[in-house]
């Protein structure tokens, strides 16, 4: 699967930040969820109109962004 078909940034959406596509739902939301050990049965059940493959976008996309040369933790380090 690739995130891209799943996941979309406008800034005219909330404000620019990614979310799944077709949906004003932003992809940190998702993100935080399962961190917070929500399962993902848990996700659907609470916005029915995501799929599983939304889910794993958001995973996928997450992981891209940590693999960046530069990441959040190197930019708060800096300041």
């Amino acid at each position: 699967m690739k995130y891209q078909n799943c996941i979309t940034r406008d800034p005219k959406i909330m404000h620019g930040k990614p979310v799944i596509k077709g949906t004003r739902i932003p992809v940190y939301i998702i993100l935080n969820l399962l961190a917070d050990n929500m399962m993902p049965v848990e996700i659907l059940e609470e916005y029915p109109d995501l799929t599983i493959d939304d889910i794993l976008a958001c995973l996928e996309y997450a992981a891209k962004l940590a693999e960046e040369e530069i990441g959040i933790l190197e930019l708060e380090e800096r300041l």
